[in-house]
Parts: C-alpha cells; sequence; structure tokens
C-alpha cells in the first residue's frame, strides 16, 4: 500500500531521516512500530517568508511494499558505431545531451571540444588560480562539460517549453547523481561532484560507438551552396556528417568572429554585465532565516533572489542577482590572456564562509552606440573592453579589482578589503572607473533598494569583485522557430546557451535534446 501526505514541518524534521520517518508514520495514524513500513520525500521546498523556517514536503509511506526507484525515465542507448554521424560542436551540456539522445535515436554523435577531458583540465584551471595563466583552450569555460562542469550545478530552470525538465534531471541520477535533485525544489549537484557525472555521460557516448575529440578546435566550416557539410579542425582535418549542432558556449568568440566572417547570419543580442557581490554566509542566513546566530545543523546555506528596476538617464533597466552561489566561492572565468571575468560556484555541501552572487544590469543595444559599427559583434566587443579594463585596473594579473559595497555606494576608495574566496586576489579600486557609467549608476541605485528589500544587505563588510559579464551569449545566432534550423545554412542547428537559447545547465541540456531531435528528424531516415 503507498500514501501519499503534504506536510509542513520543521527543519529538524524534514531534514533529518530518523525523525522524519517518525514524523510522518505519527501524521499518517500509523504505529512506529509498524513492521515494513518505509517513508521518502517526493518533493522539498524552504518556506522563509515568516519568522520561522517551514518546510513544504510531500511525502510517501508505503506499507508492505517495496518502494523502488524514483525514476521514470530509464534511457535505452543503441549501439551507434556503423550509423550515419552527426557532428557537435561543444562538449558542454547542450552538446553532450544531444549527443545522449542522438545515440537514443539510432544516430552517431561525433563531439568536438577544443578544451580537454574533466580530469586534465583541472590543471589548467590550478595555473589560472595560482599563476594567473589563461588557457584560451582550456579553463572555466572551455573543456570537457562546459562552464557548467565548475560551477554550482544548479538544475533550475524557468524554462517550462523546451523539453522534459524531470527527464533531463533522471539522466542525471541515472549518471550517478543523487535522487535528492528530484526532490529539492531548488536541485544542485555541487561542483566537487559534477566532474565524476560529467565523465560518466560521456563513457556512455562513448561505449555506444559516439565520438568525442578533445583538444580539437573548429577552425572553419565547409559550407556549399546554402549547406553545410562539415568543419575543419585546427590542424586542417574535415570532418563531415549530416548536419551540425553547433553548442559552443557563450564566451566562444572565436566562433562568433568564424561566422561573420563566414556571412553566416548572427545578430547582436542584449545580455547583462556587473559584478560578484560577496557577503558571509553567516550574515546571508541571518537575513533570510531570521536568525540570530547561525542557520543551526538543518538549514542548508541560504540563497536569495533579487531584481530592481532602474531609471537612468530617462532609460529603465532592470538590475538582478544572477547565479547565487550560497556557501561558495568565486573563480576566475577569463578565456583568454589579457582579460578578467570572475564567475560562482558551490561544492555540494555549500559549506564555504562565504556567499556571493552575481549582480548585473541589463545591458541593450541602444546602450551602445559606440559599438554599432562592429554590427553583429556588437555587444561582444562592449563586453570584451570592459574585460580588458578590469585585467588592466587589476594589476594585469588575474588579481581582480574590488571595491566595499558601502564605499562603492558613497563613492570611496576602499581602504582596505576583506577576505575573500576568490584565489588570485583583490586589487582595491574605485569600480566606477572599471564599469561604464550606465552600469556603476544603475548598481548603486539597485544595491540601496535591495539594502531596503533585505536589511543588513547593504554593508561595508560586504565587496564588489568584478567583472561579471558572461551572463549569457552578446550574440544570437538564428534559427527557425519550429525547425531550429539556421534560416540561411541548411543542416546547421544553433543550440544551447552560445546561441541564445538557453541559460543554465537544464535548459541548455534540453535545447540540446530538442536540437538533436531536429536535426534526426529532417535529415537522417534511420533516426528514430
Amino acid at each position: 500500500m503507498k500514501k501519499t501526505l503534504t506536510l509542513q514541518l520543521s527543519p529538524e524534521e524534514a531534514y533529518d531521516p530518523q525523525i522524519f520517518k517518525q514524523t510522518v508514520l505519527k501524521k499518517a495514524g500509523i504505529s512506529l512500530d509498524t513492521p515494513n513500513a518505509f517513508t521518502r520525500q517526493i518533493k522539498r521546498s524552504i518556506d522563509a517568508r515568516g519568522r520561522k523556517v517551514i518546510v513544504n514536503v510531500e511525502a510517501e509511506i508505503f506499507l508492505n511494499e517495496n518502494p523502488g526507484s524514483m525514476l521514470d525515465h530509464f534511457p535505452s542507448y543503441q549501439n551507434v558505431r556503423n550509423s550515419d554521424p552527426v557532428i557537435i560542436v561543444g562538449a558542454g551540456p547542450a552538446g553532450l545531451f544531444a549527443a545522449l539522445r542522438a545515440v537514443e535515436l539510432g544516430i552517431k554523435p561525433i563531439v568536438i571540444e577544443r578544451g580537454k577531458d574533466v580530469r586534465t583540465r583541472r590543471r589548467d584551471l590550478a595555473a589560472i588560480n595560482k599563476d594567473g595563466i589563461v588557457n584560451p583552450d582550456s579553463n572555466y569555460c572551455f573543456g570537457e562539460g562546459g562552464a557548467g562542469t565548475y560551477s554550482d550545478g544548479k538544475l533550475y530552470t524557468r524554462s517550462k517549453k523546451r523539453g522534459d525538465i524531470r527527464r533531463i534531471m533522471e539522466i542525471f541520477v541515472a549518471h550517478g547523481a543523487t535522487e535528492e535533485i528530484l526532490v529539492d525544489a531548488h536541485p544542485h549537484i555541487g561542483t566537487n561532484k559534477l566532474p565524476l557525472l560529467v565523465s560518466k555521460l560521456r563513457e556512455t557516448v562513448l561505449e555506444s560507438g559516439g565520438e568525442i575529440l578533445f583538444e580539437t578546435r573548429v577552425d572553419d566550416l565547409i559550407i556549399e551552396g546554402a549547406e553545410i557539410k562539415g568543419v575543419v579542425t585546427q590542424l586542417g582535418e574535415r570532418i563531415k556528417g549530416l548536419g551540425v549542432i553547433l553548442a559552443t558556449g557563450h564566451s566562444a568568440r572565436d566562433i562568433f568572429h568564424l561566422l561573420d566572417r563566414r556571412k553566416v547570419l548572427i545578430e547582436a543580442k542584449p545580455f547583462a554585465l556587473g559584478v560578484r557581490i560577496e557577503h558571509g554566509q553567516n550574515l546571508i542566513d541571518r537575513i533570510q532565516y531570521h536568525c540570530e546566530m547561525d542557520r543551526g545543523p538543518y538549514l542548508p546555506a541560504s540563497a536569495y533572489s533579487l531584481v530592481q528596476q532602474t531609471e537612468f538617464k530617462g532609460k529603465q533597466r532592470g538590475v538582478f542577482s544572477f547565479c547565487m552561489c550560497p556557501g561558495g566561492f568565486i573563480v576566475p572565468a577569463a578565456t583568454a590572456p589579457g582579460e578578467l571575468v570572475v564567475n560562482g560556484m558551490s561544492p555540494s555541501r555549500r559549506d564555504s564562509k562565504f556567499a556571493n552572487s552575481g549582480i548585473v544590469v541589463s545591458v541593450e543595444l541602444e546602450d551602445l552606440p559606440e559599438y554599432q559599427k562592429y554590427g553583429a559583434l556588437a555587444s561582444m566587443y562592449f563586453q570584451a573592453d570592459v574585460e580588458r579594463k578590469a585585467w588592466d585596473f587589476g594589476g594585469k594579473t588575474q588579481a581582480a579589482p574590488a571595491q566595499r559595497m558601502v564605499d562603492f555606494v558613497n563613492r570611496k576608495t576602499s581602504s582596505s578589503l576583506l577576505d575573500t574566496s576568490y584565489q588570485p586576489g583583490l586589487e582595491s579600486v574605485e569600480m566606477r572607473e572599471v564599469l561604464p557609467d550606465f552600469i556603476s549608476a544603475r548598481l548603486a541605485m539597485a544595491f540601496k533598494a535591495f539594502g531596503q528589500k533585505m536589511k543588513g544587505y547593504l554593508t561595508n563588510e560586504a565587496q564588489l569583485i568584478g567583472v561579471e559579464s558572461r551572463t549569457s551569449s552578446p550574440v544570437r545566432v538564428p534559427r527557425d522557430r519550429e525547425t531550429f534550423e539556421h534560416p540561411q545554412i541548411k543542416r546547421l542547428y544553433p543550440c544551447g546557451e552560445g546561441a541564445g537559447y538557453a541559460g543554465g545547465i537544464v535548459s541548455a541540456a534540453m535545447d540540446g535534446e530538442r536540437c538533436a531531435e531536429k536535426l534526426i528528424e529532417a535529415y537522417c531516415k534511420s533516426g528514430g
């Protein structure tokens, strides 16, 4: 027999397995001594709006019945060794899930990744953190798993229209993620666990007969008439397939230059740019959970989400938190020497003493009149110029320019900076000299508003660390709304964050699946 209950529990009742079982059985009127009684959570969310934190839980009770797996989807991967190939450029979430879906549909994926496999990639990340050396082909953005591998691993998305979120989650579980990601309203995996998970996704592709070519950069496209036939690598190798899924991520500027040079239609795209804000995690916990000391042993490190409309020179623009990482770290995310970019990540336990979040300003094309001469690459050139300026002000190393939060609002260079999770170190500067006026003015307005929304948020015990500029792609590679095919070049399928159609691990994975399905439906007679 199975019974389902909807409950409001204390953190202790929700997060201590033994107490949870006792609480659920008691609320269901079942004796604690009942043999063969199993309980589990299938949905869980934290409500901290009141003075007392409540955990909303949907629970299942099984009596004399094995609960079984929580998975509804068990993917079946065919042997595609001798099947027709499709080319997938990029081994981030979009590319890997496109490859897995192709295998499911009986088509051989050839994944081409400029970076290294996840294990080898670690050495290049260490070189950025310790020595400030940026390998343009292997860094926090490029390499197996893309930018998502070394991130918080957040698996929630606002996208509801481009795929099956539950299916993506279950594929992660089938490859080693815990079933907790199926339960939590805001699931995450953690940067310490993502590399192993990504390597298992790769193993599935290879064991099924697919190919993954690491340290292989696409330098040209094979276009005949109005149709793409394949790609050319940096070594001159020509790789052909039935179609090309372009899943290169939001930082592959050389690909945007290539498309522009080959006169493949692309478009400038609005994006967002700002800074990382770093607080002590304990402060954020006290604000969010209304506690005087610490959050206690059961509640997870708290997150926040903030948004504020601002007006500057008669123009309204949103300022919002982005990729908030509770209990996390700030990392150097540059993809070439001579630029400085920061991003955030968290381990699975989110047990760092720091909380960080991107606080970014919406940038519209009309905000960049002096960059219009660059056409479709206008936003990208603006983004790159800000990153180079941050590099200069940081001392031309990977040390990041920084300023205490109240000092920034008051236009005062900080005489000292706080401890930080950012390993390459910080350089005290006036951030208004790094950021364009329309960005810094809106940030200052928003910080004051955020301080009203979250009492204690606006404090000199927090600091701005810059710049957070890789929020999304500054370029869109257009595609047909129904077929997902490029409107000008047949068999070319722009995909994921880099093409402007996703905003995180889950939405990128869903987009990868859909692109594979659309390509195979259109051009592969043996597909499906």
